[in-house]
């Protein structure tokens, strides 16, 4: 039988289950600035719209929104001779052969949520809208007609969770601005006035818009939705729509800067997918129609985000997924990437394989593939670039990644903390892979649905919060150190102090505040030893306080023992452990399949492998944990 460990018997004991007010509170915590962390300077956009300027700079021809009749024009002479737009409008136009196939749109919540209607309907509108700009037939253009007529009798775009509300308004702007000429007046008008009352006006009411000056992905998707709004509706209400431009162009830096210094998305490459989308979005809206971006694009670190995204794509095809991260990326190509790749002239952003796969083998398409379709369009072949083999960036939630030129050598680490946006208890974790094999992993992600049914208090952030009872979101769930069976400290920012890029690159993070009255400091380092081994270090004092520590990797592999270490046996290849530092210490293992809670997410054959270590052997208080990974 397996028994729960110190901690969850703890926390089965003392867990204080908050109020539904109390809850809420929390919610927001987890989605505006983390409480005790010193917000980074804000560089602030250089804009001006008023009235006056948006009436003299808006485009006066449609569309208007990411397409303009320029635009337009480069795409169709591109689509005549260039195979990659070939093929992936042959792929847009088969996800519209399915759409037709589909009922309309119900106004279905799940949970709190609508936002699954949302976003197919803006999926429906990129898809359906770019086989009309391209191909404008009257049965294109009915089914849109009838999409948008559907969805602006709604009641409501459900203003309680916006980026419901963010991701209609885009969706209905777009179907109306890519077929405006042809639309019939009585559609047009429905959907304009839906943009007004069901979409801008709500963000003006202060039980909905917390999200204007967020730190987060809110920040980005809802002010992209309205921006679409703003400029859809210039005309007929200006004072509305400049006053909008201009609430956006204020709030948008305070996400902005959350990619500083070096590109590093906080809250994981999922969500950078998310959040940096809608930020292209953004950028194309406003050059598109006013024929500026007013620095977006410019701004710090945010061009630099695209080497984030492309060093978190792990050989195997699995994400480095730390945070609320999904597990693996889809077989097709980064559109948001192409966008970079145009951007900054680098051709490693441009997967032209991905894009050149048989259309009946992508499948679903983005939800904003018709606008990728644009920014693909754009790019020109540029000379090869080289992705970097040692690769750090700090911030919010400081990451290092180490790859290797063969074998499928790849490390990703991390510090940081929990309170950061999606964040978890898991400074100090790592994922590793070497041959296509991820031997040790991170658990990933879990469906906010399935859990907020239940009651659970997901988003609250506090140490002894709920959410820190779920294995995907504690240390204990994550290959890292555990000390006396403890939470790591929530508050605890671990920073990354080292980084050499060298031939044996090294990263080092300092994770003492994460272990505060734990231990007395704390510094793990990670060293590719070579093109087939890893070594993890951690130097540690320790407190007054201080029992045990315990060195945990999690993976899904066959675990052998072996003296001073263990063989890990997985898809017919082994990885070697040895205990270097401790080798008269045995490890142990956990078994976390089926998970130690009901609500815990369940991976098949995922176990904890753990190394303990009891004070009372530790001489002088001082210890040096070392442990080599290596495959062949």
């Amino acid at each position: 039988m397996l028994l729960l460990s110190p901690f969850h018997q703890c926390l089965q004991k003392n867990l204080i289950y908050t109020s539904k007010i109390v809850r809420l509170g929390l919610f927001f915590l987890l989605v505006t600035p983390s409480y005790g962390q010193k917000a980074p300077e804000i560089q602030k956009l250089d804009h001006a719209v008023s009235i006056t300027y948006l009436q003299e700079n808006i485009s006066k021809e449609y569309p208007r929104l990411i397409l303009n009749p320029h635009l337009k024009k480069q795409l169709k002479n591109k689509l005549a001779n260039d195979p990659v737009i070939q093929n992936l409008y042959a792929a847009i136009q088969q996800n519209a052969e399915k759409i037709y196939q589909e009922p309309l749109l119900e106004r279905k919540q799940i949970g709190r949520r609508l936002l699954s209607v949302s976003r197919e309907m803006l999926y429906r509108m990129n898809i359906l809208g770019m086989v009309y700009a391209i191909d404008p037939q009257p049965k294109i253009l009915e089914r849109i007609k009838e999409e948008i007529r559907t969805v602006c009798q709604f009641s409501d775009w459900n203003p309680s969770h916006f980026l419901d509300v963010a991701e209609m308004t885009l969706a209905v702007a777009i179907g109306l601005d890519w077929t405006y000429q042809d639309m019939d007046e009585q559609t047009r008008e429905l959907a304009l006035t839906a943009l007004v009352e069901k979409g801008i006006k709500p963000s003006y009411d202060q039980q909905y818009n917390w999200w204007v000056r967020s730190e987060n992905n809110w920040n980005q998707v809802c002010h992209g939705g309205m921006i679409a709004a703003a400029l859809m509706v210039a005309e007929r209400e200006p004072e509305l729509a400049s006053r909008t431009l201009q609430r956006a162009l204020d709030g948008i830096p305070y996400a902005l800067k959350e990619y500083g210094p070096d590109g590093a998305y906080p809250e994981g490459s999922t969500y950078w997918g998310y959040g940096t989308s809608f930020s292209v979005l953004t950028i194309s809206m406003l050059r598109s129609a006013l024929g500026e971006d007013f620095g977006i694009a410019d701004y710090p670190a945010f061009q630099k985000s695209a080497q984030f995204r492309l060093m978190c794509n792990a050989p195997s095809g699995m994400y480095y997924n730390f945070a609320d991260c999904g597990d693996r990326r889809n077989e097709n190509g980064d559109w948001t990437l192409a966008w970079f790749a145009t951007e900054t002239q680098t051709a490693s952003y441009f997967e032209k394989d991905r894009f050149l796969q048989p259309e009946a083998e992508m499948g679903k398409l983005s939800r904003w593939a018709g606008a990728g379709l644009v920014w693909v369009s754009q790019y020109k072949p540029i000379a090869e670039s080289t992705i970097p083999t040692a690769y750090k960036a700090e911030g919010a939630n400081p990451i290092a990644i180490f790859m290797g030129r063969e074998n499928g050598f790849y490390l990703g680490a991390k510090g940081g903390r929990g309170t950061v946006n999606h964040g978890n208890m898991d400074a100090g974790s790592f994922v590793f892979e070497l041959n296509g094999v991820r031997w040790v992993v991170d658990p990933g992600n879990q469906n906010y649905n399935d859990l907020e049914e239940t009651g659970f208090d997901l988003w609250g952030k506090c140490q002894a919060c709920e959410r820190w009872t779920l294995l995907t979101k504690n240390n204990l769930g994550h290959s890292t150190l555990t000390v006396n069976g403890e939470l790591h400290v929530v508050e605890g920012m671990s920073e990354l102090v080292t980084f050499n890029p060298g031939n044996n690159p090294s990263a080092s993070f300092d994770l003492s505040p994460t272990f505060e009255g734990q231990l007395q400091s704390a510094v793990r380092t990670f060293t590719k030893e070579s093109e087939s081994s890893l070594v993890i270090e951690d130097e540690l004092a320790l407190s007054p306080g201080t029992k045990e520590i315990t060195w945990q990797l999690l993976t899904q592999s066959e675990i052998e023992f072996t003296s001073g270490g263990a063989i890990l046996h997985q898809e017919g290849q082994t990885l070697k452990l040895e205990n270097l530092s401790h080798p008269d210490l045995h490890l142990s293992v956990v078994s976390l399949d089926p998970p130690p809670l009901k609500l815990d997410r369940k991976i098949e054959g995922l176990k904890r492998l753990e190394l303990s270590i009891p004070a009372y052997t530790i001489p002088e208080g001082k210890t040096t944990i070392r442990i080599r990974l290596s495959g062949n």
